[in-house]
């Protein structure tokens, strides 16, 4: 979270590691109160409910970091449009610092940049420093040039316009003007300037490597940047500044930062295509998949060339079967590579989502009715909660209970529990009272008073405190749908949607995803953006809790396009926390970062810490809370990550958790669920539940997960409520039916599952395994690996495995070394439409540290013994620790080369190896779990 938060029951806050990110405007939170508020002030009813259109008296609204009020930093083009505050440049319209009227540094990626009087500074760190005692790394933003005009000196900087991940800041001091479009993954700056030539000013002399006349290689810092003038003009040198002249016709310039100097003439094609805009568009799938499609708008300058190039973030090129070419970038998040072309899509594996874990018979009911019992009769359920955040967390923690208590039959204590929700959230729901929300319509953004953490006076938090009241109203929807409907209650749940996640870019009222940052794949919490590390993320898992309320509730009251922007955001921010906040795949962390996680996420890099205290269970325990069915199963997809997680959490804690030991139990479930369970048999007497957790839900959550096993997302459902679990060999498939019809849910392993109207059911034992039925992914032709090097379509195949022979402490990413080879010859069929290669390897490397397993699937058309088409897959970085793990197509590919044509008798190539490291692995064989998908009918 982006401002100082105390939790209850925690040792005093320590205010450590996160100084040194920001500047030395990390200010208080107590701000000076504005004036009171007029007294014209007037309800705008929704529904049953309504909101305020002026702040209640004696409250804030945005503001500087001394309390001036502030409104939007944009230029008259932008002033009807809604300004999507909490994102990556929001600096640039929210001016924190009187003293700043540009902006505090921007982390696009691969390039940093920071508005000034002069233009853009930018800058392409690629060197980490591990600062505040070890517990933060950074790669800080540095100026290596700026981009400007001869004798600019704007008095300050705002948003021209702004789209999906691009934004063009504006300057203008009255003779000279200049716009210039940066973005997630754009190695480009474009420019267009009026009333004086291009300039770029160097931070040091340059070295000049290719000049050619309007295109300019120059290295600075140790990074290599080509300038781009109009056709027809010249770059002058003079020490440090390096002019072009501009005309009225040719008013553009652009500036590229360079993988190598002699990846110049590729970045040249290019430099006249400028991005004018960026769009995401996402879809569901029946399979069990969220796709994304990223997409650049783009208008030639010169020529005829409307390509470019983007550089993809790690969560995006391990998703994508877009052809990439080699160049890489160094970022904060790991190496992005870079695609030639204006869009490229994602597939991943929807993340599960249920409303509460399935019933099972371990649980004592006696007990847990014991529990209920003690939440719903409470002297004060609400824990005496007034603001925003802390009743969030009541109610989440009251909703939690509700699907629990109808599943035991405590149908008394779910009513109660459903009239405690409703009597908070309506009293919230409704202007005038001691809780109401309030709508700015500077910033276009709803306010709930009273507020907590800066979501009124910084405007930050909005998706963490929000989500909860969704989560709740979502629950409550689940057994009240009259309740729900628009002309009752749900007008106002929906209002808190378009003010957090707004699925409508043409909405006048509230912008496009508030605080989720699409191309980085996760949200941001702070609302100005204000500090010199760039916005910050620390509860990820509350933004998931968004997430998942959003399928929940689309689930719950028919609306698909709420629930399928739920599932697109919950699972691409799924991965974004896996790689960023807890590195599942080892890959990002700089190496002189000793730390296997981080409580926040910035723009310049990650911390170990939160805002509020130095104990290890927060940090660690922060991005796990809330645990709930809907937020939290799909952390489960890195086991490994978890346990490594964990273990670091002891060894800084000196020992097992204490104060947030419920959470942390829950959290450990989720990787080695009777580990946790014994935790809980041993210690659930003599410990006080976290502000959001209660004992009835935290012995339902490790009783029910060790007794169905951990939850198991590499196997996905038909239908975005539903999720597996796995325990040795057998499977549960578990599915909530919100409809009022039943259907059956069918599982991308082949299981199958009949859910009845209004109803959550569970189905146990193996997979039922059909030949003609493909697996996961479920388009095209399943082939197993069999001992003896064969790929058979046969079902009675023999449970075994295969040895992969060691790398020898060589690199062998992309070579085959001595690999495992299996093949299957005469083989007939048509390419599938939209179809693409896969397969599900279950590949063990033992305690042995730092193996990477690698796949590649060739095809030879025509059997002649000629491959005329060859994959070769990102390697797949095992754990050192026993057991199977699993390695699919989802890690992207490598490379590719030639392309897929009709088979005709034709034979298909598996090969593994080891890339990396010194051991030898295991491959399963002769399993429906071990398989490789072909995408021919």
């Amino acid at each position: 979270m982006p401002t100082n938060r105390r939790a209850s029951r925690v040792r005093p806050p320590l205010r450590r590691a996160v100084a040194c990110l920001a500047s030395a405007a990390l200010a208080a939170t107590g701000l000076v109160a504005l004036a009171a508020a007029p007294a014209s002030a007037a309800t705008v009813p929704v529904g049953s409910g309504s909101y305020s259109d002026t702040r209640p008296a004696g409250t804030v609204g945005p503001t500087d970091n001394v309390g001036g009020a502030v409104t939007p930093k944009v230029t008259a083009a932008a002033k009807d449009k809604p300004v999507p505050t909490n994102d990556w440049w929001s600096s640039l319209a929210f001016q924190r610092y009187p003293d700043n009227p540009y902006s505090t540094p921007m982390y696009g990626h691969p390039l940093t940049y920071q508005a000034a009087s002069g233009g853009l500074d930018v800058g392409y760190p690629t060197s980490a420093a591990v600062v505040g005692d070890g517990r933060q790394y950074e790669y800080a933003h540095k100026k290596d040039l700026t981009l400007g005009l001869t004798g600019l000196n704007s008095p300050d900087t705002k948003a021209d316009s702004w789209s999906d991940w691009t934004v063009t800041p504006y300057w203008s001091d009255g003779t000279r003007t200049l716009r210039t479009t940066i973005g997630h993954g754009l190695p480009f700056v474009y420019a267009t300037g009026s009333g004086g030539d291009a300039r770029v000013t160097t931070a040091d002399a340059p070295t000049v490597f290719s000049d050619q006349g309007n295109v300019l290689g120059i290295t600075v810092g140790g990074h290599h940047y080509a300038l781009f003038a109009p056709s027809g003009t010249d770059w002058s040198i003079s020490g440090s500044t390096l002019t072009a002249p501009l005309t009225s016709a040719k008013n553009y310039f652009s500036v590229a930062v360079l993988p190598s100097t002699g990846d110049l003439a590729t970045y040249k094609k290019y430099a006249y295509s400028f991005v004018t805009g960026s769009k995401v568009s996402w879809s569901s799938t029946a399979s069990g998949q969220s796709k994304a499609t990223y997409t650049l708008e783009t208008t030639p300058k010169e020529g005829t060339e409307t390509g470019t190039l983007q550089a993809l973030y790690r969560h995006q090129w391990q998703a994508t079967d877009s052809a990439l070419t080699n160049l890489t970038y160094v970022s904060p998040r790991g190496t992005m590579k870079v695609r030639e072309g204006t869009s490229f899509s994602t597939t991943q594996k929807r993340a599960p989502v249920l409303p509460t874990l399935p019933a099972v018979s371990a649980v004592d009911k006696a007990r847990l009715a014991g529990y209920l019992n003690d939440v719903a009769n409470a002297s004060d359920p609400f824990n005496g909660a007034t603001d925003t955040y802390w009743t969030g967390k009541a109610l989440g923690r009251l909703a939690q209970l509700v699907p629990v208590a109808d599943q035991i039959g405590e149908t008394g204590t779910r009513d109660k529990l459903i009239g405690l929700l409703k009597g908070k959230l309506q009293a919230w729901f409704t202007a005038g009272g001691g809780n109401e929300f309030s709508y700015d319509k500077d910033w276009r953004t709803l306010i709930g008073y009273p507020a907590s953490y800066g979501s009124d006076a910084e405007l930050n938090d909005h998706h963490f405190h929000y989500g909860y009241y969704i989560y709740a109203a979502a629950i409550v929807a689940q057994y009240d749908q009259a309740w729900a409907a628009d002309s009752a209650w749900g007008g106002m749940v929906k209002t808190l949607i378009r003010d957090t996640a707004n699925p409508s870019r043409t909405d006048s009222a509230y912008p496009f995803l508030r605080g989720f940052d699409i191309y980085a794949g996760h949200s941001w919490a702070a609302g100005h953006q204000g500090f010199a590390a760039g916005n910050n993320q620390e509860s990820s898992s509350e933004s998931t809790q968004l997430s998942a309320a959003l399928v929940l509730w689309g689930s719950a009251t028919g609306d698909a396009s709420l629930r399928d922007l739920g599932s697109y955001l919950l699972t691409t921010e799924s991965e974004a926390i896996a790689q960023y906040w807890f590195d599942a795949d080892e890959q990002v962390f700089p190496s002189g970062f000793g730390h296997d996680t981080v409580g926040m996420v910035w723009g310049s890099g990650g911390a170990y810490s939160t805002w509020w205290t130095a104990n290890p269970e927060e940090i660690h325990g922060i991005n796990a809370l809330p645990i709930t069915a809907g937020s939290s199963l799909h952390l489960a997809a890195h086991p490994a990550a978890i346990k490594r997680n964990l273990a670091e959490m002891e060894r800084e804690n000196g020992g097992p958790a204490v104060e947030w030991r419920d959470i942390l139990w829950e959290f450990q479930s989720l990787a080695d669920p009777a580990a946790a369970k014994a935790k809980w048999d041993a210690g659930n007497g003599s410990y006080t539940p976290e502000a959001g957790e209660s004992k009835a839900h935290t012995y339902h959550w490790l009783t029910t997960l060790d007794t169905l096993g951990a939850p198991t997302p590499s196997v996905t459902g038909s239908i975005p409520t539903s999720a597996v679990f796995t325990k040795g060999t057998t499977r549960t498939y578990a599915a909530h039916n919100y409809t009022s019809s039943s259907v059956t849910v069918t599982f991308s392993d082949g299981g199958k599952l009949s859910v009845p109207a209004r109803s959550t059911a569970t189905g146990n034992g193996t997979a039922p395994e059909d030949p003609d039925e493909p697996t996961d992914p479920p388009t095209g032709n399943t082939f197993r690996l069999t001992t003896g090097g064969a790929l058979t379509t046969s079902t009675s195949t023999t449970a075994g495995s295969d040895t992969i022979a060691s790398a020898g402490g060589a690199n062998h990413d992309g070579s085959p070394h001595q690999p495992l080879t299996y093949v299957v010859k005469n083989v007939n069929g048509k390419v599938k439409s939209g179809s693409s290669t896969g397969f599900r390897l279950q590949v063990d490397a033992g305690t042995t540290v730092a193996l990477g397993q690698q796949a590649r699937v060739s095809y030879d058309l025509t059997g002649d013994g000629t491959y005329d088409r060859v994959e070769t897959y990102e390697y797949f970085a095992s754990d050192p620790v026993t057991g199977w793990e699993e390695y699919t197509q989802s890690k992207g590919l490598k490379s590719a080369t030639g392309s897929l044509g009709e088979l005709k008798g034709g034979s298909v190539r598996l090969e593994v190896w080891n890339a990396i490291g010194s051991g030898t692995a295991k491959l399963k064989t002769g399993s429906a779990d071990t398989v490789v998908v072909i995408p021919y009918e």
